[in-house]
């Protein structure tokens, strides 16, 4: 089981009651505040005999004496035969009035302790603590992989309200959840007796001398020890001229003689006691009411953890489409299996499932750890999305094991991958999947394909190649499901003649501002940054089209630089769009085009309406962090896209040096990868010096900066690979 499981149906099972504890123990965090509140702690000087001399004044028929965690003096004994329990102060020994605990903290305790159901409630809640210790060390992990590792634990978080609260929750509380379960589940294992805490009482008496017992503050044992140590002073009974003084602090236990004062016995705490104690005051926050404030906060987090992870639960479960028309797997010619970590790949699994029954095939779809073929299968196909770096999906983790294992069947094979080219691992695990079923000696349908960014026109184009090798038509026009779209009116625009007819604008649209509650649910924009992706749904379109923000939420507004395709609907209906009319649109994230938090330095290479993110760093470079533009065009009279942004920029520093090419004019400089090979030397020392680099244009321009950016780091015995590899280079393609 992965960790991701682990993290999920803990959280789903194990969940209410952790919100019930959670709660109670924000509940009881503020006990200790009280109680140190209302304490009149003894002076440190003082020691245990003294406080006995003035409480026995004070006090008739005190029978112990008890120091609070708080430092507050408790005296429990008789007043004829009425139990009585009074507040000390210990400078004088007044009482101060009744000690009588409320009863809403001690119904309290009773719930957090044993859900009210006694010593059933308290296995109980130890198997919750040990529940949300493993949910706490999985989410720890699941959180790690999501931020890139502990260097990026700080990053920006994105998403969906409900995702960026509990990762943002997840990475202040986390650990302290971790570790409020693991003293919990020591506390239990002593309440319950697994471990015992010391060893049995030793079987001592005071002997009889024919003289009057010694006064507590004449026993030379209580006079060495400050009450500030004290855990609880027992006084002999004066019906039993046997009985002891007994004391108990943090470091042992002890008997002593009541005629001679003499110490007859000492237990030292042993190693379980002295932890368990340790527990109590790091789970309860007893004896510091700081650390009380932090488990109250604590506390009150599992309610966020709680409900922002079962609506993420609820929005990925509600992205797995239902598959009509799914045939019985001893059925079906067809099989399709998916790995899918966000539920996106089961949309085009639908599509590719719901064209072959079109075609007359029994298909069957199914997850793909339930990966099998039977006699009438003829054709298998395999859409295997990669997460993280290059792992599988979660439910897949075991997959590629489980067909390494089986004999290669009859069936022909076809894998296709989604991934994102910018992460190193692109469809890595589509790969290793290919990979393994040729190794199997399965037949292969066709060559691996990998999808871009979930692309409907490269699925569709895949889908042609399909149709040939099946001899049959075939078409794969997939729709995505989208996700809630919102509506963006345009405020302004700036219109570029471009070159070749193909007219250009920088479009700026207003923010819609969203109630808390509907961010919660996943409505709206979201946050995002600049380089991330932002989907405009065309009208009569139901295939988004996705431009790279130059704007992040902090800006206060949406910004792309749009170019028009020939024939391209979406650009077309964003090119005559006019200030006031709207768009239906979402986000989506890009982290691996992202800027970390604090880079030495950041070479920007861009081409064209490519320069639209670089645009969005810079402008948000209010550090002054050295960065350094390389912009090719074809015209600087015709699309400079940002220009005199980018020099009013420069003059303010947040930009420290601009390069730039244009290839349709005398004298232009070329293309962006001529003006990397001029200023080599300029780029060995920033790359040498740790500079970061992104990269945002076509794909022929993404490849032609790699080829020129590989010569200019030959000397250093660097590569674009590398650079990858280190997380310092990154490409934004369309």
């Amino acid at each position: 089981m992965s960790w991701r499981q682990i993290h999920r149906w803990l959280g789903l099972s194990a969940g209410t009651l952790a919100l019930v504890l959670g709660l109670s123990g924000t509940l009881l965090a503020f006990d200790p505040l009280q109680q140190a509140w209302l304490a009149q702690p003894a002076a440190p000087e003082l020691n245990v005999a003294t406080l006995v001399e003035r409480v026995a004044r004070t006090v008739p028929g005190a029978q112990e004496i008890r120091r609070l965690p708080s430092g507050g003096i408790v005296v429990f004994g008789f007043d004829g035969d009425q139990a009585q329990a009074s507040y000390v102060d210990p400078a004088d020994g007044r009482v101060l009035g009744a000690y009588q605990p409320s009863a809403l903290p001690r119904w309290v305790k009773n719930l957090h302790r044993a859900l009210l159901l006694g010593d059933a409630g308290r296995w109980g809640a130890a198997g919750v603590a040990l529940a949300m210790a493993l949910l706490s060390a999985s989410g720890l992990v699941l959180l790690l992989r999501r931020m890139g590792g502990w260097r990026q634990l700080g990053a920006r978080v994105r998403g969906t309200l409900a995702q960026r609260i509990h990762v943002l929750s997840g990475r202040v509380v986390l650990a302290l959840l971790f570790f409020s379960s693991v003293t919990a589940l020591v506390m239990s294992s002593a309440t319950l007796g697994l471990v015992p805490l010391d060893a049995a009482e030793p079987e001592v008496a005071s002997v009889a001398t024919g003289r009057a017992a010694l006064p507590g503050a004449a026993l030379a044992p209580l006079q060495s020890v400050p009450v500030k140590n004290l855990r609880r002073l027992s006084f002999p009974d004066a019906a039993d001229p046997t009985d002891t003084w007994q004391i108990v602090t943090a470091d042992g236990s002890g008997w002593i003689d009541r005629y001679t004062g003499r110490m007859l016995a000492w237990q030292d705490a042993s190693l379980a006691q002295q932890v368990n104690d340790w527990a109590v005051v790091l789970h309860t926050g007893e004896a510091a009411w700081p650390w009380a404030l932090v488990l109250a906060f604590v506390g009150a987090s599992v309610v966020l953890f709680w409900a922002s992870g079962v609506v993420i639960w609820w929005q990925a479960r509600s992205l797995v489409p239902r598959i009509a028309n799914n045939s019985a797997p001893g059925e079906a010619d067809a099989m399709i299996f998916v790995a899918s970590e966000g539920g996106s790949s089961w949309g085009f699994a639908r599509t590719l499932h719901d064209a072959l029954v079109r075609n007359g095939h029994r298909v069957h779809s199914a997850p793909l750890e339930d990966f099998q073929t039977t006699a009438a299968t003829r054709l298998v196909f395999v859409l295997a999305a990669t997460y993280g770096e290059g792992q599988p999906p979660a439910h897949a983790r075991d997959a590629l094991a489980r067909i390494g294992a089986l004999d290669a069947g009859a069936a022909r094979v076809a894998v296709l991958g989604f991934g994102d080219r910018q992460f190193p691992a692109f469809c890595a695990y589509a790969q290793a999947l290919d990979q393994t079923l040729r190794a199997r000696g399965w037949p292969m349908l066709l060559p691996l394909e990998c999808i871009h960014q979930q692309s409907a026109q490269q699925f569709a184009r895949w889908g042609e190649t399909l149709a040939k090798a099946l001899g049959e038509p075939l078409a794969l026009q997939h729709v995505p499901r989208l996700p809630p779209t919102t509506q963006l009116t345009l405020v302004s625009r700036q219109d570029y003649p471009g070159v070749d007819g193909q007219r250009a604008a920088i479009l700026r649209f207003c923010w819609p501002a969203l109630g808390t509650l509907a961010r919660w649910r996943g409505q709206g924009l979201g946050a995002f940054e600049a380089g991330d992706l932002i989907a405009i749904v065309p009208p009569g379109g139901g295939v988004p089209r996705y431009y790279s923000l130059a704007s992040s939420t902090a800006d206060g507004f949406v910004e792309i630089c749009v170019r028009q395709i020939p024939g391209g609907l979406c650009s077309t209906h964003l090119l005559e769009l006019q200030p006031g009319e709207s768009v239906a649109a979402f986000i989506r994230a890009n982290p691996g085009f992202a800027l970390p938090r604090a880079p030495s330095s950041v070479v920007l290479i861009g081409a064209g309406t490519g320069v639209a993110p670089l645009a969005g760093f810079i402008r948000r470079n209010r550090r002054r962090t050295p960065m350094h533009l390389f912009f090719g065009g074809r015209d600087p009279a015709r699309d400079y896209y940002f220009g005199p942004d980018i020099e009013r920029w420069r003059a303010q520093g947040q930009l420290a040096s601009v390069h730039t090419v244009f290839s349709r004019v005398n004298g232009g400089g070329g293309y962006v990868q001529d003006a990397l090979q001029r200023h080599a030397e300029h780029l060995r020392k920033l790359l040498a010096a740790g500079a970061i680099v992104r990269v945002c244009g076509s794909h022929a321009m993404a490849r032609g900066v790699a080829e020129a950016l590989d010569a200019v780091l030959a000397p250093l015995r660097l590569s674009v690979q590398q650079l990858k590899a280190q997380e310092r280079y990154a490409e934004d393609v369309f």
